[in-house]
């Protein structure tokens, strides 16, 4: 499972302290308006404190995480809470998963547990003490089925910024449902989207019922040695298929990590989760598929490859 990130768990700490960021707006608005200076005083609450949930199931069959924490005060400069000694466990009605702690605050199922197209899938975790006035938290995730890509393509442009950016396309026939979608990006078995800001994530309004003929999912620049390719590696695109409330709460955290205009934009809000009780999070349920090229010589410049027999789907 992918997580979301030293970067959410940094927003989380901010919307926890009375929408600091916004007051700091408005002060600095003053400040560019007025030439008087005054100090202000502005009083934080930082004794509410909520439960951080995150987790997922998919229908790969490997360990399935779910990782508990609390939010913390916004000038705590080091990791949140973590939360120890909860019982968690998965369950689609008939199948319950129970999962161990196997580091502080992270719970995994065992190693034989999938998840299936078409089931909906609870989480449940007992707290040994309450948080945020409760003991007892749960979410619920529809898995929805994806279509298997046929192919993985990988286009060079060397006249693209310095060192040249290569496209990664996809080719699928995508079907006439409306989807949501998140893809990652490997490179020999490393993760190149490894946070939520990288994470790409999209609708299926332009393509919704047709072939994908080469839909470009990823750009990845050959001058950033955490993405430059060389004649030979393997670039791996996984396909998620996300619920729609998945993917609106994506949208949310990267729109508030990325930042907005402070003159005009609203006061920031708490990214809605569907973790109960008012808890900070999210738990999925998501079908996957993946496929992968190798990369081409692409020394004489331009340079295209497109291929569909390297890292097949895992089920």
């Amino acid at each position: 499972m992918n997580t979301l990130s030293i970067n959410y768990l940094k927003l989380v700490r901010l919307k926890e302290n009375k929408s600091l960021s916004f007051l700091l707006r408005i002060i600095f608005s003053g400040f560019m308006l007025n030439s008087c200076t005054e100090k202000i005083d502005i009083p934080l609450d930082s004794s509410y404190i909520r439960l951080v949930v995150e987790g997922a199931i998919t229908t790969d069959t490997m360990p399935h995480t779910v990782k508990i924490t609390t939010t913390a005060s916004y000038y705590l400069n080091e990791p949140a809470p973590v939360v120890r000694g909860a019982s968690v466990t998965i369950s689609d009605g008939p199948d319950i998963f129970p999962l161990s702690e196997i580091l502080p605050g992270v719970y995994e199922t065992d190693a034989s547990v999938f998840g299936l197209p078409g089931h909906t899938y609870s989480l449940s975790i007992k707290l040994a003490e309450a948080i945020g006035g409760y003991t007892d938290y749960s979410a619920r995730a529809y898995l929805n089925k994806v279509a298997s890509l046929d192919s993985v393509g990988l286009r060079y442009n060397p006249d693209w910024g310095r060192s040249g950016v290569w496209e990664v396309k996809c080719y699928v026939l995508e079907p006439p449902t409306i989807d949501y979608y998140r893809f990652m990006i490997y490179r020999n078995n490393y993760l190149v989207t490894d946070s939520i800001n990288k994470w790409f994530v999209t609708d299926d309004k332009f393509f919704n019922g047709n072939y994908t003929n080469g839909a470009t999912v990823a750009y990845l620049n050959q001058g950033n040695p955490g993405e430059g390719l060389r004649v030979g590696d393997i670039v791996t695109v996984e396909v998620d298929n996300i619920s729609k409330d998945y993917f609106d709460f994506i949208m949310q955290v990267q729109a508030e990590v990325r930042g907005s205009n402070p003159l005009f934009s609203g006061p920031p809000a708490n990214v809605k989760g569907n973790i109960d009780h008012g808890a900070v999070g999210f738990f999925t349920a998501y079908d996957l598929t993946r496929k992968g090229a190798v990369t081409p010589n692409f020394s004489g410049g331009k340079a295209f490859k497109q291929q569909g027999n390297i890292m097949e789907t895992r089920k």
